[in-house]
């Protein structure tokens, strides 16, 4: 291998490792702001229950779209950095974020395929919308988890490359 191909990979890997780093922090942030600060709102300052669950769904829908963007990217960073050499260095913890990428990723889609549907639908809505808001919980768990574990490994590759 040339020096000016090692060099190119090592700054590729960089790239990748950064973008993987924004677009976690992307996934976490839109999740928690919306889950835990913009829906609540909705139900204190729209004037009817119904108003602001129509627009919760809404801004549900459009988190789904988020979610799926960031996760796809994740993924498709995470099989970039799978088939480096760099990866089989990393502790085994690191090797669950595709897992719990793609485990965020179908807790995204079921609760907009399957669960809301439901819920717009008004079928059993309580059992529903706990239903959909254990998703939600749990894609926010995988979202902070690989967001946790990707700073982990960011700042071991920096130890690394400063000692």
């Amino acid at each position: 291998m040339k020096s000016w191909e090692c060099a190119t990979s090592d700054r590729s890997q960089a790239v990748a490792d950064r973008l993987s780093l924004w677009v976690c922090a992307a996934w976490w942030a839109s999740l928690s702001t919306l889950g835990f600060f913009v829906v609540p709102m909705l139900f204190v300052y729209l004037p009817s229950p119904a108003l602001a669950g129509s627009m919760a769904g809404h801004l549900f829908g459009m988190q789904t779209v988020v979610s799926g963007v960031c996760t796809v990217l994740l993924l498709l960073l995470a099989l970039m950095r799978g088939n480096s050499r760099v990866f089989s260095r990393y502790p085994t913890p690191v090797r669950w974020v595709p897992v719990l990428v793609a485990l965020g990723l179908c807790c995204a889609l079921v609760s907009e395929w399957i669960v809301s549907p439901h819920i717009l639908a008004r079928e059993d809505l309580a059992l529903w919308h706990q239903l959909g808001s254990g998703l939600y919980l749990l894609q926010w768990l995988c979202a902070v988890s690989v967001f946790q574990l990707e700073l982990r490994r960011q700042f071991a590759g920096l130890a690394r490359w400063h000692a």
